[in-house]
């Protein structure tokens, strides 16, 4: 367990086989149980629809908090495939975490700094695009002198600012969860069958704090991005 990630190169590009493949596993396992538990829909739900219906009123609430019901309809589905892809791949690497010959081959794409800043900066992107969309060029470019000019090179920095926290948060949670997943580990076999209980129980309550601290990392990203399409929507 452990290691460094699995790469390659193409074109003179490097990829990383690690994300590839965790990120691929855990696409497609959202996938089939968003359709699995979306099928055959009834009026006496059953513990599947009740599941799903429960996470689409939780992700719609983060939504309906921030901006208007009208505004909301429009980037709730976003919001809830984002809370659903980045809550398990908080979990991936506490179940799949595995290497082999000093390489990853699967572990959290989250506890990798350029998933979590490439998620972010498609959330910041996208509030900035609704921005215009709401707004137009003219009234999008205005928020930024308002109500001053001088107020320009301020909310520039905030904007950048907004990107490296919204995706370095979320990666040092889930990198740090794992790193120390991994220490315990260790802990566990130093010293053989002495260490090994209680190696065992650090290691049985660290996962369930982490299970606690990724369904949190993956709420906290999805109002953040809520928020920040929310300011670019709404008038002051």
């Amino acid at each position: 367990m452990g290691g460094d990630a699995y790469t390659f190169e193409l074109f003179g590009l490097t990829f990383n086989w690690t994300n590839l493949i965790s990120g691929t596993i855990i696409c497609l396992f959202v996938f089939f149980l968003c359709y699995g538990l979306s099928r055959n829909l009834q009026m006496k739900p059953t513990k599947g629809q009740n599941l799903i219906e429960w996470l689409v009123d939780f992700t719609n609430g983060i939504t309906r908090s921030q901006m208007s019901a009208g505004e909301s309809a429009k980037y709730s589905y976003f919001i809830f495939i984002l809370f659903i892809f980045l809550f398990v791949s908080n979990q991936f690497g506490l179940i799949f975490h595995f290497g082999w010959n000093g390489h990853e081959y699967f572990k959290s794409p989250t506890a990798d700094p350029v998933i979590t800043l490439t998620f972010s900066l498609l959330c910041v992107t996208l509030s900035h695009f609704a921005g215009m969309a709401q707004h137009g060029m003219k009234g999008y470019l205005k928020e930024f002198v308002s109500p001053f000019t001088l107020f320009l090179p301020i909310k520039i920095v905030e904007e950048f600012s907004n990107f490296l926290t919204l995706g370095l948060r979320i990666f040092g949670n889930i990198y740090a969860g794992e790193l120390l997943l991994g220490l315990i580990g260790q802990v566990a076999f130093s010293h053989g069958i002495w260490t090994l209980p209680i190696g065992l129980a650090l290691e049985i309550v660290w996962q369930g704090f982490s299970v606690f601290i990724g369904a949190i990392q993956a709420y906290v990203f999805v109002t953040l991005t809520s928020v920040y399409i929310s300011r670019k929507v709404t008038g002051e």
